[in-house]
This record gives structure tokens, sequence and C-alpha cells, in this order.
């Protein structure tokens, strides 16, 4: 049989309606991740979540993390991310209409999480491009199995179109070859990168990973960025940041998964705490942290067998997020060789007056022609 027939025949199978299966780009050693996870959860001792961490990514790392995700996600007493992904539907409506309807783009999803804002994206990026290719990149395979499912119910999208790739876009190299690997499928094509979901904020060197990303992106591409947002910068207004956080049990049983599923920590979720912190100008910064207040050491057995001794008061950083001001982001996306094409800000439960909103920002890098100063980055779009 031909290597042509062969090709075809594949791509009939996975196009078969009712299977629900897609190719996947397998783009790391899983075993090397579990060394890296093991490694962080070895850290020195601190009392402020500076030492044992658990690395953004490995938080969504595997079954029991994507499913603790997706119960978080669907809390109706999450109430900010269920408005932000109720309505992130109308902002990028907004955004597509006035920069990208009449583009002809293939899409890259950067952290594809539970697929809902990706189904958006794919339904009005199709109708001008039927021919469009769907790249969802996750470094978990299970987070990408949820996502691509929810991303492409009720699709026109061929299943021989979506390409997921697992891997770790936070490493340059990997970013190198995913651009590699573009280059070769796509051509001169234009492309539509997304990094949703706060995602950046989740990343301690959050400007070191824009500029990362920026790597991906040609003359044509452009970079959809949603960010959580702060109006005001205090004590108090980082108080209620973590606040906003840990009053949501499912979003406490989520940041706990990773220690449940690689360690055999009991987990208390009174010993989950949630600090926040002003960070300079930039906004924002709330580490949330097991700490054990046991009163005793606890040996706590790591995914190679080996023990690490968990000390009384000692802690495990879970997640990192963050806020950020106007200008904050701004720096961000300018220090990262990219200028702002439109911002979009919505202003989250406005009847709690907590300033605290999302961005939608459509980025391009700063060799596209764009002149920033023209851009309409400051127009407000609603509060609500």
């Amino acid at each position: 049989m031909g290597s042509l027939n062969f090709v075809k025949l594949l791509e009939n199978s996975i196009n078969e309606p009712g299977l629900g299966w897609t190719l996947c780009f397998i783009g790391e050693d899983q075993s090397n991740k579990l060394a890296e996870l093991t490694q962080e959860l070895r850290g020195e001792f601190s009392a402020t979540g500076d030492g044992k961490e658990i690395l953004s990514g490995f938080s969504y790392w595997g079954i029991g993390p994507t499913i603790a995700w997706d119960h978080a996600c669907n809390d109706r007493f999450y109430l900010v991310m269920k408005e932000s992904i109720e309505s992130f539907r109308y902002r990028w409506h907004q955004v597509h209409a006035n920069h990208i309807k009449d583009q002809k783009y293939h899409y890259v999803s950067l952290g594809v999480g539970t697929g809902e804002k990706d189904q958006h994206i794919l339904s009005l990026l199709f109708n001008a491009n039927p021919d469009l290719l769907y790249f969802p990149v996750d470094m978990s395979s299970e987070m990408l199995r949820l996502g691509v499912q929810r991303a492409t119910r009720g699709s026109q999208l061929q299943g021989s179109h979506v390409l997921p790739i697992q891997v770790d876009f936070s490493i340059e190299r990997n970013v190198d070859e995913l651009r590699k690997l573009l280059n070769k499928v796509v051509n001169d094509s234009p492309v539509l990168f997304s990094l949703l979901g706060n995602t950046l904020a989740n990343f301690q060197q959050d400007t070191e990973l824009l500029q990362t990303l920026s790597k991906l992106m040609r003359r044509d591409d452009r970079l959809l960025l949603e960010v959580a947002t702060t109006e005001e910068l205090s004590k108090e207004a980082a108080q209620k940041a973590a606040k906003e956080y840990a009053k949501t049990r499912s979003f406490k049983e989520f940041v706990t998964s990773a220690l449940l599923q690689n360690t055999d920590l009991h987990i208390d979720l009174n010993s989950v705490l949630f600090d926040g912190s002003i960070e300079a100008t930039r906004g924002i910064l709330i580490k949330i942290l097991y700490r054990n207040l046991t009163g005793n050491k606890i040996e706590v057995v790591l995914p190679d067998r080996s023990v690490m001794n968990f000390e009384d008061q000692d802690t495990i950083r879970l997640l990192l997020t963050r806020k950020y001001t106007s200008n904050g982001i701004d720096k961000t996306i300018s220090d990262s060789n990219l200028v702002l094409v439109d911002r979009l800000h919505t202003l989250l439960e406005p009847r709690l007056k907590n300033g605290f909103g999302m961005d939608l920002i459509l980025v391009a890098p700063n060799s596209s022609g764009i002149n920033n100063n023209s851009s309409v980055a400051d127009d407000i779009w609603s509060k609500r």
C-alpha cells in the first residue's frame, strides 16, 4: 500500500463521525516531567511558600488535576470563573469584529483548559477559513483530551484538522520546535495564538514566559491574551483578592489535587492558605500554600518513593497567580517586544466594588508595523 493511500485512509478514519479520535503529537518524555515535579517538592523549609513548590503546569498535569479543574470551572459558586467563561463569547466577538473577521487564521491554543473558550474562537475563525487547522497545546495529555472534546463539540472542523500537541510551552526549546512544526504545516499562513484564563499570571517569571512565546510570532500573527486585573493596589485589595479564591471549596480541591495524585500526603483543606500581597506597581500577587499545621513532622512519600520531611509550619506552594494593573500588563507586553492592538476590559462582580476584572488583549509582534500609539488599547469596553 502506498504512503499516500495510507495517509488518506488514516484521515478518513479520524474524520469518521462518532469515533472521537484525534492524533496527538507527544513532545516530551513524561518520566522527565515526573522527575522535575519530584525535585521541586524537595525544596528547603519555607514558611512563605518559597521552598517546596508545584510549578505552573503541574497543577493541571494528570487525570486527577484535570477532573478537579473541570469541576472547579463548572462550580456555580466559583463566581469569578463562572462569569469569566460566560462573558468570553461576547468579549471575543468584539475583538474578532474589530480586527480578525476578514483574516484567514489558523489557531494555536496555548493551554487549552476545558475548551469552552476555544469553542467560541473556532466557530468564528472557521467561518472565514474552512481550511482552518487547530493546534491545542498543553503539558497535560488528559487536559488536551478533555479540552479538545469540548472545543470541537458541534463544530464543522474535520478531525484531521485538529492536531493536539503535548508539550510544556514555558520551555524555550519546546517553543522553537513548535514554531518549526508550524512552519512545515501552515507555511506562510497567519496564525492566531491564545493564552487565556489568566494563565500568564500563574508563572513566577511571567515576563520571561511572554518573551519566549513572542518568538512564536511572525509579522502577521496575533496573540489573544486574557489576564485578571485590579484597579487598586492596597493591602485591603490584596486581602480581598486572596479571599476571592479562598471561599470556593472546589478550587481548594483543585489546587491540592496534584499533591493527592503524586504523594501520600493526607490532604486537609483547612491547611490550604491564601496569601495576597502587592507586587511593586505590577499588580497583586496571590500565593496559594499548603502548610503543615499538625504540630509534628510529616514524612511524605514522593513519586520516586523517596521520603520528604515536611516539618511543622513548612509550606508547599500549590499555585501562584496575579491580578495585574493596567500599567503592569502594558509593561510586560512591551518588554516582550509586542504591541497592543486592542483591549477590552470587563469588571467582574461589580456589586462587590472591588475593582477586579478581566482584560482580553490582542497583541502583535513589534515587527508588524502597527503603531501602538494609535491602538485602542486604553479604551474601556464595558463595566459589568
